[in-house]
């Protein structure tokens, strides 16, 4: 069977890869995010010479884990010490700051053990158990006669099988977690074990854990101390004993050339979409979600400038500052994503693939079956980018929801602690309808239903009339009575008459929330059997390569293999190691501003730091959610610490392109460096030495 042959499917890969040079469609391009209960022992023998048995995989696993609910990490030391990013933990150190402390502008350091502090709510997993259940779930599904009825068999055997491991001597006390693979291929089952006693060991400044800033997000070359260490602590309150699980902390990295592997969990990726599906993406999705996002990032820069200057705003400007970081960062991916499924090249082999995978499926019809489906939901694109309710569309575009809301529970007697929340949130909204910021936020998203608006589609000109955009605004502001107090509470107070008020605002409400809810429901109604066909379409190229390609992400634990390598950019070539000397480069050529600022006691550097190893990129497959993991060599030790990837990488979410798509790490010289010459850490210098 192919797809217990290693030796046929390279086979495979080569036909392939030979049949469609041009467009050098591969097998991987579905990526090398492998899995645990199907760990690729015979690719990495045949790709980096290495014998890996079983043991090599448990131990990397058991070292490896789960940060809270967003990041990955490991333990790297035998009592209980953890590496994650500076990024992941950003947000749960400020609750762990005491009176005159700012981790931000000081950054953390426990002196001594009694010194590390709790995090209260924070917790890591810990992947004890993993087992594969496909055949089990497959033996009570079997006689399903229909696409909706397998669904139903198979939600009440995971059920049931949950339920059934819960009991298992050996499964007890883990959480338990049911994953799906290939929309339906396979199925397995995980058993964590949870750490609740975590604890601040170090953390670097601001400055240094966000060295660059977003201009410098997901770019190569990159000077970067995205690091923090915890600490976890056992039921008596002692550091965790890990000595039969932790990675070896390894200063010296790896070096060009070097086989390495990242061990976390990515969260979501689409590589198994069909191009009629990527066309959607291309067309509608990831284009006017990044429009959607670039306005609005625009617009607060232009508030920034501003304010920036003016003493009596320095805390308003620095939380508009983490907004539009917050915003720029998910602009650049969507933005990336776009990109890359308008490029030819890379679209190209994902349409080539489908053809070969196809063409090893006489007879079957399920991607032309599934490209009915979107010929439906394409006129509708533009009102899942556009028309779904988002605060940063601001207040008269969300209230709009809010109203209709709320005369759906009138019309239905619904419940009135609902009644009574939206009511107030309401009131709110409307005592904000002529704020400057609130018009230019409406005005915008007219704009933009106006550019996107699918051709031949009139719910735009049911709302406008014959007005311009910005007339119509002008119009609604005047008309509504809605900024009116009085009349609003007259407006809630005489609920029978909703139905037939004519109020602008309520106009545009039924009009723009009745095109959503048409959409929306059918995108819902066609839901389960695109998802049918979705998994019978993985399945098929699971029928081709068998279980030997990963499946996508699922924010559930993988390893990844590369190797350390540098790429050519921008004319040059982007080396495969930065250095400290980079750093302070950045930080001159910037004029020492912010996002290029430094820390006083990083201004004046020891040689010893100036020249060690700072970042490092590599050949891995990650996506987010690996952000924390760790970066192993084969001899199980940490070499590095992930937290981005190149500008290249963004398409990854559809494709793996190896060329181009780099890992980026903090090198563990780079680390060791900043613990030992600037804090003085010497207690965890130690201790990781």
């Amino acid at each position: 069977m192919i797809r217990n042959s290693f030796s046929i499917l390279l086979v495979l890969i080569i036909g392939v890869t030979c049949m469609h040079a041009q467009k050098k469609a591969s097998p991987y391009d579905f990526g090398k995010m492998w899995t645990f209960e199907n760990p690729p022992k015979e690719w990495v023998k045949a790709t980096y010479n290495m014998d890996v048995e079983d043991e090599w995989f448990d131990f990397v696993r058991k070292s490896s884990l789960r940060f809270a609910t967003w990041c990955s990490a490991s333990f790297i030391s035998p009592n209980g010490l953890i590496m994650t990013n500076h990024h992941c933990s950003r947000d749960v150190v400020a609750a762990l700051q005491k009176e005159g402390e700012n981790f931000d502008k000081q950054g953390f350091y426990a002196q001594n053990l009694a010194d590390e502090r709790k995090a209260e709510g924070l917790f890591v997993e810990q992947m004890i158990k993993a087992e594969d259940i496909t055949a089990l779930v497959q033996s009570k599904t079997k006689s399903a006669k229909s696409d909706s009825e397998e669904m139903e068999l198979r939600k009440a055997a995971l059920k049931e099988i949950e339920t059934m491991y819960a009991e298992k001597a050996d499964w007890k006390g883990l959480r338990l977690q049911l994953v799906t693979f290939y929309s339906g291929g396979k199925f397995s089952i995980y058993g964590y074990k949870r750490y609740s006693d975590i604890r601040l060991v170090w953390i670097p400044e601001l400055d240094l854990g966000f060295f660059g800033g977003d201009p410098d997000n997901f770019t190569y070359p990159r000077y970067n101390l995205d690091a923090t260490f915890w600490r976890a602590y056992d039921e008596n309150g002692n550091p965790l004993n890990t000595k039969d699980n932790y990675l070896k902390f390894n200063k010296n990295g790896a070096a060009e050339g070097e086989p390495v592997f990242v061990v976390g969990n990515p969260g979501r990726t689409e590589r198994y979409r069909t191009v009629s599906q990527l066309s959607y993406d291309r067309d509608f999705r990831y284009p006017l979600q990044y429009k959607f996002l670039k306005n609005r990032n625009d617009m607060m820069m232009r508030k920034y400038n501003i304010i920036k200057k003016d003493p009596s705003k320095e805390y308003e400007a620095q939380e508009l500052l983490n907004e539009i970081a917050g915003v720029a960062n998910s602009m650049k991916a969507f933005g990336g994503i776009a990109k890359g499924l308008k490029d030819p090249a890379l679209f190209n082999r994902k349409a080539e693939m489908e053809n070969y995978i196809r063409s090893k499926s006489p007879g079957i019809t399920y991607w032309d079956d599934l490209a009915k489906h979107y010929e439906v939901l394409n006129p509708n694109g533009w009102v899942m980018s556009h028309l779904v309710p988002s605060g940063l569309r601001g207040n008269i575009y969300t209230m709009m929801h809010d109203l209709a809301a709320y005369k759906d529970l009138v019309a239905n007697n619904g419940d009135q602690a609902k009644k009574d929340k939206l009511q107030a949130t309401i009131t709110e909204k409307a005592k904000t309808l002529n704020d400057a910021e609130q018009i230019e936020l409406f005005t915008m998203f007219l704009n933009e239903v106006k550019e996107d608006i699918y051709p031949g589609d009139m719910t735009l000109q049911k709302v406008l009339g014959k007005r311009s955009v910005d007339e119509y605004v002008k119009y609604l502001l005047k008309e509504t009575k809605f900024k009116d107090e009085k009349k609003v509470a007259e407006f809630f107070a005489n609920s029978d008459k909703m139905a037939s008020d004519n109020d602008a605002l309520l106009e545009a409400s039924n009009v723009f929330v009745g095109k959503y809810k048409e959409a929306s429901g059918l995108f819902q109604s066609s839901a389960p059997a695109r998802q049918a066909l979705e998994a019978k379409i993985a399945n098929q190229v699971f029928k081709v390569y068998g279980d030997k390609l990963p499946p996508d992400a699922t924010f559930t634990l993988r390893i990844s293999d590369g190797t350390i390598k540098g790429y050519d950019y921008n004319g040059t070539i982007a080396p495969a190691i930065t250095t400290y000397f980079g750093l302070y480069d950045r930080f001159y050529a910037n004029k020492g501003e912010f996002p290029w600022s430094l820390p006083e006691r990083w201004q004046n550097p020891p040689m010893e730091l100036l020249k060690a190893p700072f970042n490092t990129v590599s050949t891995n497959d990650i996506i987010g959610g690996n952000s924390g993991s760790p970066l192993i060599n084969k001899n199980r030790e940490a070499v590095g610490l992930i937290f981005d990837g190149n500008i290249e990488s963004l398409p990854g979410n559809f494709i793996f392109d190896e060329e181009y798509n780099r890992t980026v790490s903090v090198h563990a010289g780079g680390i060791y460096a900043a613990l030992k010459y600037i804090f003085k850490a010497d207690r965890i210098v130690k201790e990781i030495e």
